[in-house]
């Protein structure tokens, strides 16, 4: 228990402010990370952000940081929102899934277009975020580093 009395959200950010290495080897990390947390592969985000960060020569720490973007607060939110991207670029209504009568034979067709909006959505918005994210700890660390 007394663990968990010394987890503080000062020493939390401690951990993110303390990393070493240059200003882009942090904000590739933390990219990778983000980008991993976008997807809806529950338990193995932080597992294929920190793969993805040590091919890519990222931060590792920050890289499982990055995953935290989807936790159980922002899963439902975070995945509508990939789900509605997706469906956009498919040029598809995102309620077309919705509306079929459920028939055993379209249930098949019906989730590998649901997978596949959600994928695609995820995709697109994993690239944004971790570009946006990436960028400002760039710049974040690069003040850190002239200081």
């Amino acid at each position: 228990m007394r663990f968990k009395r010394n987890i503080t959200c000062k020493k939390i950010l401690s951990l993110f402010k303390n990393q070493n290495g240059s200003p882009f080897f942090n904000a590739k990390g933390l990219a990778i990370g983000v980008f991993s947390g976008c997807f809806p592969f529950f338990g193995f985000q932080t597992l294929i952000g920190v793969f993805f960060a040590k091919i890519a020569k990222g931060n590792i720490v920050l890289a499982a940081v990055g995953t935290w973007i989807s936790n159980p607060f922002t899963y439902v939110p975070l995945y509508y929102f990939n789900y509605k991207v997706g469906s956009i670029f498919l040029n598809n209504s995102s309620n077309q899934v919705l509306e079929k009568s459920l028939v055993l034979d379209d249930l098949w067709k019906q989730g590998r277009i649901f997978s596949l909006k959600l994928l695609l959505g995820s995709s697109c918005v994993g690239i944004i975020l971790a570009l946006i994210c990436g960028s400002i700890v760039f710049f974040i660390y690069k003040i850190k580093n002239k200081k």
